[in-house]
């Protein structure tokens, strides 16, 4: 859960155009950009989750529903963390460290919280400047009723999800990987981003909502300009990563987009989240769901669904780094 979710300072705008982008397919093989509005001018995701299948209808204007199924990829039911196909399907021999299609590319992978935060709360109490507010260094997190904690479902999918970019060549550099006594701020999550030059970066998160709330979405930064905050070059290629990501991540999970933010589509506006307000590379949160529903809480803590979850949020990089 990031940041005050559901507190007074968040703004959300509603999102009328979902997943304008390609629909997902079961490989990430290169196709032209397809992102002039005129092309798709909205594409309505209508999430079938039936016999382990998703259905996607993409609606033209002028014409019906045109469907392209899109399974969950059979790859996703690895519990390990390096699993022996990467995000293309590929077999083993070419994630070797001959097999480069994305050498030079480098991605920043932030995972939520941090497990010793709840040791060190005058540390994280800590208010620092996000450009329009002060803000929280950073937050425990949240956890499942049995108490499995965010920060451990964050590192572990994080972790799970660079061993699959690396076997396409991607630099992967992340905020934390456990070695922090608490933290990082905010403030630095996002600048450890911009000092990399990150070509993306994403931070992992689960949701802390009411019973019932379920699916995952993606937040994506709002235009923010006020104090050291200036998110106005990211936010139209923030958006195209974002949509890619939650396209990628229901086709590999077969999770519905949530059913309590962002009206259907997946994808969330915010204005009020330091990692996004102060980035200079495009980047999204996402919530992979709601910690706090017994449905949602026992994929969160299935470690073949983490495996799923790492596959969609690969695919999902992947595919807007070749695009």
């Amino acid at each position: 859960m990031c940041c005050g979710a559901s507190g007074p300072e968040s703004e959300r705008a509603t999102i009328t155009d979902v997943f304008s982008g390609p629909s997902p397919r079961s490989t990430l093989s290169p196709e032209p950009r397809r992102r002039a509005r005129g092309i798709l001018v909205a594409a309505l995701l209508v999430a079938v989750v039936a016999a382990g299948a998703v259905g996607w209808f993409l609606w033209r204007p002028g014409g019906g529903a045109s469907p392209r199924a899109a399974a969950p990829s059979p790859h996703g039911a690895s519990a390990t963390p390096t699993p022996s196909h990467g995000p293309t399907g590929h077999g083993a021999g070419h994630g070797a460290p001959g097999h480069t299609r994305l050498s030079g590319k480098i991605v920043v992978l932030d995972p939520g919280h941090n497990l010793r935060n709840r040791d060190h709360g005058a540390e994280i109490a800590r208010r620092v400047d996000v450009g329009n507010a002060r803000k929280e260094c950073d937050t425990t997190g949240t956890a499942t009723n049995d108490g499995y904690a965010e920060a451990s479902f964050t590192l572990d999918v994080a972790r799970r999800a660079r061993a699959l970019l690396r076997q396409e060549g991607v630099k992967v550099v992340f905020t934390q990987d456990g070695d922090r006594p608490y933290g990082p701020c905010v403030d630095e999550r996002a600048a450890l981003g911009n000092t990399a030059h990150a070509d993306a970066a994403v931070s992992v998160h689960a949701d802390g909502s009411a019973v019932g709330n379920r699916g995952f979405h993606v937040i994506l930064p709002a235009r923010v300009t006020a104090g050291k905050a200036d998110t106005s070059a990211i936010v139209a290629p923030s958006r195209a990563l974002g949509e890619r990501l939650a396209g990628r991540f229901v086709a590999a999970t077969g999770s519905a987009p949530s059913n309590y933010i962002g009206n259907g589509t997946g994808l969330d506006v915010r204005s009020d989240l330091g990692g996004l307000n102060l980035s200079k590379v495009p980047k999204v949160f996402i919530e992979c769901g709601n910690m706090r529903d017994p449905k949602d809480a026992a994929q969160l803590t299935d470690p073949q669904w983490r495996q799923k979850t790492a596959r969609g949020i690969a695919e999902g990089i992947t595919d807007f780094l070749e695009h």
